[in-house]
């Protein structure tokens, strides 16, 4: 357990957070799952500007690694430290997935919170409140969204396809001319199955709640065949990145990415302006990440005054959307006026707040995911 005064500040073993002289009377503990970016981005950017407003702050950061694989180090962690019936822990805001979130609640390891800071009245999306099924309402607030959405080339069709029906008639005149990567080597040809099966499968609002039905995938028998007949218009592509590198040099004219990905792409030149982005109906997937902070943390005024700062329509603007390119955890419209034009332009202007609203989903829970993963293998890869 951390100690929080001037004394030395002891190690955690499971997650690595470093033994260091506490030069501040207090610090505030902060784990992040994810890249390392998620990490930098506390430690240079946001921690930095949270300490200047707290005087006597040290804002200690450590990050446990992308993927849920990141988000289950820390909820061992503090499954761990519960077991041992420790009177405080020594994680005091964590940055997880949303799978994990609903874990994390289920296991009575978070507090509740969000009524009580002043930006909890500013999230709108669906996922503050569910995790996969998991009624999380009021333990978590979003960090950001990573959406996924079809990229196109605009200089060789006037219009994108407004739906996966109309998709698929387009492939069927233009073969090979959409790409994406199966369920394999990126979560982007994944979150395009997913839609699909939203569209010719069971819907979303079915497959994102509780409870779970093992019998719903006896319908999806129409779904796989359409997919797989689908399959033989397309070109797979290596990856995340190798469908936007096949876009750009124009070997493909569509395919699923992921939105922040795209535009970081652009800034760095590595896509010409003629790729543009749209959100077909009835809609894909994107997951949030969410910032928690536990039951028993050491300093849980902190802890939710950082989640405040972090979640302010400011830090969105100027860390969320301007440095990553994410969507905005809280509402857009309460981001707006904290962006210049061009930024508001670049990130909203092809996908509006009003389409990310009506065509942007949720991942299904855990079980219907693994089955449309299982069936994805059984009967189109063969």
């Amino acid at each position: 357990m951390f100690a929080k005064t001037k004394a030395a500040v002891m190690a955690s073993v499971c997650l690595g957070f470093a033994v260091h002289a506490a030069q501040a009377e207090t610090v505030l503990n902060v784990a992040t799952a994810g890249d390392q970016n998620m990490a930098d981005y506390v430690k240079t950017w946001l921690g930095p500007k949270f300490e200047a407003a707290h005087p006597g702050v040290k804002v200690q950061v450590i990050g446990t690694g992308p993927g849920d694989a990141g988000s289950n180090k820390i909820m061992e962690k503090l499954v761990a430290q519960k077991e041992s019936g420790a009177a405080t822990w020594d994680i005091d805001v964590a940055v997880v997935h949303q799978k994990t979130g609903g874990d994390l609640v289920e296991k009575g390891l978070l507090a509740k919170y969000r009524q009580d800071i002043k930006t909890g009245s500013l999230v709108s999306s669906e996922n503050a409140k569910n995790a996969l099924g998991v009624n999380v309402d009021g333990y978590v607030m979003p960090m950001f969204l990573s959406q996924t959405a079809i990229a196109w080339n605009s200089d060789l069709m006037k219009t994108p396809p407004a739906s996966y029906d109309e998709l698929v008639k387009w492939a069927e005149k233009n073969p090979k001319a959409f790409g994406y990567n199966g369920i394999k080597n990126g979560m982007s040809g994944v979150s395009f199955v997913v839609g699909w099966m939203y569209a010719y499968g069971t819907d979303a609002e079915r497959l994102s709640a509780l409870p779970y039905d093992k019998g719903v995938e006896k319908n999806w028998g129409e779904a796989w065949t359409k997919l797989k007949a689908f399959n033989n218009n397309v070109t797979f592509t290596p990856g995340n990145a190798g469908t936007l590198d096949m876009l750009s040099r124009g070997e493909i004219a569509m395919g699923p990415v992921w939105v922040d990905m795209f535009y970081s792409w652009k800034d760095q030149g590595k896509l010409p302006p003629s790729i543009k982005l749209t959100l077909i109906a009835p809609g894909m997937p994107g997951q949030p990440m969410y910032y928690v902070t536990p039951t028993k943390a050491a300093q849980p005024e902190l802890a939710r005054e950082f989640i405040a700062l972090a979640t302010s329509p400011e830090v969105q603007a100027e860390g969320i959307v301007k440095q990553f390119n994410w969507y905005p955890g809280i509402d857009a419209e309460q981001v707006k006026g904290h962006l210049d034009a061009a930024s508001w332009q670049k990130l909203f202007a092809e996908i509006s707040p009003e389409a990310l609203t009506k065509y942007g989903k949720s991942f299904p829970i855990a079980p219907y995911f693994d089955d449309i993963k299982e069936g994805y293998e059984r009967q189109v890869s063969n």
